[in-house]
């Protein structure tokens, strides 16, 4: 029996006619508008409910996250692209680079970019976030980068600021943030 599909035989050699699963044709089509993607909000990718963990894919995934002018994510590769849910922060802060004047971030998509101090704020899961890609998203810092940061911040005239080698950047923090994150 032929299934109007080349190269794909609905009957196995047992003689059972098997489903679309058993043969590997997906459950439903994806669209660009419904890939089926999904970045939830710790940073892992799932498709179709289904967790990605392969850390290349990871990687390319992470690498290719663009956010779009009307708020939506795109995930380029090659010259392919579809639009993904994001739930949350698209991109982590895997480190920072304080220079004399600014904060760098380094981030999950292989970019780096200046921190701006205004946009800094803890999560209800006291977890840092900021601004990043002009404000089109947000940014979840790792617990390393997390680290590093609160090591450069002080509290000076009953504010919270990031002290970089030339200059003190206010942070829009509770200074009893500090208390806590040292305990």
């Amino acid at each position: 029996m032929t299934s109007g599909w080349p190269g794909v035989d609905f009957v196995l050699a047992s003689g059972h006619r098997a489903s679309v699963a058993e043969i590997g044709i997906p459950r439903r089509w994806h669209t660009r508008e419904d890939s089926g993607l999904v970045l939830d909000q710790n940073l892992a990718w799932y498709h179709d409910g289904e967790r990605i963990t392969h850390p290349r894919i990871v990687e390319a995934f992470n690498a290719g996250l663009v956010p779009t002018d009307d708020g939506r994510f795109q995930l380029h590769i090659g010259n392919d692209w579809a639009y993904v849910t994001v739930e949350g922060p698209a991109y982590a802060v895997t480190g920072i680079e304080p220079g004399p004047r600014t904060l760098t971030l380094r981030l999950s998509d292989r970019t780096t970019e200046s921190l701006d101090p205004s946009t800094v704020v803890l999560d209800p899961e006291g977890v840092l976030t900021a601004e990043v890609k002009g404000g089109r998203a947000r940014a979840r810092f790792s617990r390393d980068a997390q680290f590093a940061l609160v090591q450069l911040l002080q509290v000076s005239q009953g504010k919270v600021v990031l002290q970089l080698a030339e200059t003190q950047l206010p942070l829009p923090l509770d200074p009893g943030v500090l208390a806590t994150a040292e305990e």
